[in-house]
């Protein structure tokens, strides 16, 4: 069930939709962006903040500003491990306590702790990755291989059953990703990231503070991110909405295992299916007996529904072995952040 009280839905009037809906991206990067976005939505600028800022407080949106592609920036990975209950709590404190792990959730399986890690390289990466494993055992790390659809932007102020059911048709393609990756940073765009990682200022001018932020002009911190946007270190500008209390509560991430010289045939087609939230290609870890290849997550408000579509999956789309994991508590759920992108 959503954590907002009853029906949510029709607390908000028409303008609040068009918000929330409307502005998960495409925020303007520029000087007074909310002044555009109260100019589209017929309200004063000042107004089209408060809005925000109440739409936060009530926790359908869990922050305003930049969305980080970690993957792009530095080196990042998924990974699992098998927590004891009795020693359950004190795993995932130790996990979470790191800067890099951004998010975390218990899952109904026998690899029932899964988190992401993201750092500035592959070699910091793996120290954390190695500090785990002293107090959790063996760590499952499954980095990102192949994006072929990836976004959590998707209408919620609607009935749909399913995250992205209302949506026109993606467009999905099979997207190398390197392990090792490390863009072409500037110091100074490397200070902005960092600075934006939590968030932007919910202010009328929430560029103008993070340059005062970093010693640096206004039209220097928006010439940067329209260029960070550009090369992709940063996915989207815009409000962030929390899918759990929102109603889509009902997550399960499906490995399947697909055969490596079927994986972007098999991985385009379902990634372009509409109740299919995020498609990708991890590796398999045989010796850990991890044999699955291509994950899906289907996000839905309606337990037996998805359980209908990963069935449909099964049976049309997808004629492979597979597991079905299911999101049970979340324990830690942030933006990519960093501890620093000068020395990690």
């Amino acid at each position: 069930m959503s954590a907002l009280e009853g029906d949510w839905r029709k607390t908000l009037d028409v303008v609040d939709a068009k918000l929330i809906d409307g502005y998960q991206s495409g925020v303007p990067v520029e000087r007074r962006p909310f002044r555009s976005i109260g100019d589209t939505l017929g309200v004063s600028e000042q107004e089209a903040v408060s809005r925000v800022q109440r739409l936060r407080e009530t926790g359908v949106f869990r922050r305003f500003g930049a969305v980080l592609n970690p993957p792009v920036i530095g080196s990042s990975t998924l990974a699992a491990v098998q927590a004891p209950e009795d020693r359950f709590e004190e795993i995932a404190t130790t996990i979470n306590g790191y800067r890099q792990v951004n998010h975390n959730y218990r899952r109904d399986h026998e690899w029932n702790m899964w988190f992401v890690i993201t750092a500035a390289t592959q070699e910091r990466r793996d120290r954390i990755i190695a500090e785990i494993e002293t107090v959790a055992g063996d760590v499952l790390v499954l980095p990102l291989v192949t994006d072929y659809y990836i976004d959590l932007e998707f209408p919620v102020v609607n009935a749909d059953r399913f995250a992205r059911e209302s949506l026109d048709q993606t467009a999905v393609s099979a997207t190398q990703v390197s392990e090792n990756a490390t863009a072409d940073l500037s110091t100074l765009d490397r200070q902005l990231l960092v600075a934006i990682q939590d968030g932007l200022p919910l202010t009328k001018t929430p560029y103008s503070d993070v340059a005062e932020m970093i010693d640096a002009s206004t039209e220097t911190v928006v010439a940067r991110i329209g260029r960070l946007l550009d090369n992709g270190c940063i996915k989207r500008i815009g409000c962030v909405v929390n899918h759990v209390v929102t109603g889509f509560d009902s997550n399960c991430m499906v490995v399947w295992e697909v055969p490596t010289d079927s994986l972007d045939t098999y991985g385009e087609r379902v990634g372009a299916i509409p109740y299919v939230t995020l498609c990708y290609h991890r590796p398999r870890r045989p010796e850990l007996d991890w044999p699955y290849t291509l994950f899906t997550m289907i996000h839905g408000r309606d337990a037996d529904a998805v359980e209908e579509r990963i069935d449909e999956l099964a049976n049309e789309q997808l004629p492979f072995a597979h597991e079905r994991l299911y999101s049970t508590e979340t324990l830690k759920q942030t933006g990519a952040r960093y501890e620093s992108l000068l020395r990690e």
